[in-house]
């Protein structure tokens, strides 16, 4: 019984996680963008459709981390070179994926999608308990630690991420120091739609591998969440994914075994949870301030 509901959890949290991770690049440069659920619903859809179309989850995942990456461009082009407000220009990119992901996912709704398989690893995938946990899992699921120790790595023991972390702190002085600012923003904001597609991908090849029209469901949102609750620092985020999963999973064994709760309010725990942790975190204004790039959400325009 624990087995399967931690991973449930795994299934349920590898999505927020991925998301999240990217969002957290973006803000480390001083952009915040509020569309992650726009370019993950995107993701979602453009995945499936191209799985269903090859045969293939590879191709898929592909093209889906494309259609992330193609979403984040237009919001790019918006906001770093246009300078235009951040917050309603996420707003509008969300909108956006989620009309055009119900135009093209019309065709797809009701048709069996292709499950992401899972790597087996000889030997170990046939350990109790431990076996079916850490090594009979998706790629994906893999890719996403592997995310965090690359995003980790990068932005506290490389040069680029000292750069990154300049940008979003001061782009004055790090533009002044003869870095480009707009470059870096443009790149950080590529990597987050790309990690957003990816993440999207999940939810429609392997988390339920089919397509429903807005099956992210506010997850987008969860995951600009996290990056605040973990304080812009990337291994916080895996406690914040898994536990913001665990929450979701709570709902779901909880309607299963027939408790006497409303299956509406178990459905709204994630977002209260959300809410209630954003509170928290809102009342302690150090912790707010301790690694906020302090540049987060200011336009950038060298010539003024």
């Amino acid at each position: 019984m624990f087995e399967a509901v931690l991973l449930t959890v795994i299934t349920a949290a590898t999505p927020l996680l991925i998301a999240a991770i990217g969002e957290l690049v973006v803000e480390r440069s001083g952009v915040l963008n509020l569309g992650v659920e726009g370019m993950m619903i995107m993701g979602a859809v453009v995945g499936f459709a191209i799985a269903n179309q090859t045969g293939s989850t590879a191709f898929g995942v592909i093209g889906a981390i494309l259609a992330g990456m193609a979403m984040s461009l237009i919001f790019g082009f918006l906001v770093i070179t246009l300078v235009t407000n951040q917050v309603a220009t996420g707003l509008a990119l969300t909108i956006l994926g989620l009309g055009i992901s119900g135009m093209i996912g019309e065709a797809y709704i009701g048709i069996p999608g292709l499950r992401m398989p899972t790597l087996e690893i000889p030997g170990l995938s046939d350990l109790p308990f431990v076996g079916p946990v850490f090594f009979s899992q998706d790629a994906v699921v893999y890719i996403a630690f592997a995310l965090v120790a690359l995003v980790t790595w990068t932005l506290f023991r490389s040069r680029i991420g000292l750069i990154v972390r300049a940008v979003g702190d001061n782009h004055t002085s790090a533009h002044s120091l003869g870095y480009s600012v707009v470059k870096v923003r443009y790149l950080a904001v590529l990597f987050g739609g790309g990690c957003a597609g990816l993440a999207g991908a999940y939810m429609s090849l392997a988390y339920t591998p089919q397509w429903v029209e807005n099956m992210t469901a506010g997850r987008g949102w969860i995951a600009l969440a996290l990056v605040v609750f973990a304080s812009w620092l990337p291994v916080r985020v895996i406690i914040g994914a898994y536990l913001f999963g665990a929450v979701s999973v709570l709902n779901l064994h909880a309607q299963a075994i027939g408790l006497g709760i409303p299956s509406q309010f178990l459905s709204s725990l994630p977002y209260l949870a959300t809410i209630a942790v954003l509170v928290v975190i809102s009342a302690n204004r150090r912790l707010t301030l301790v690694n906020t790039p302090a540049c987060l959400g200011k336009p950038f325009v060298p010539d003024r």
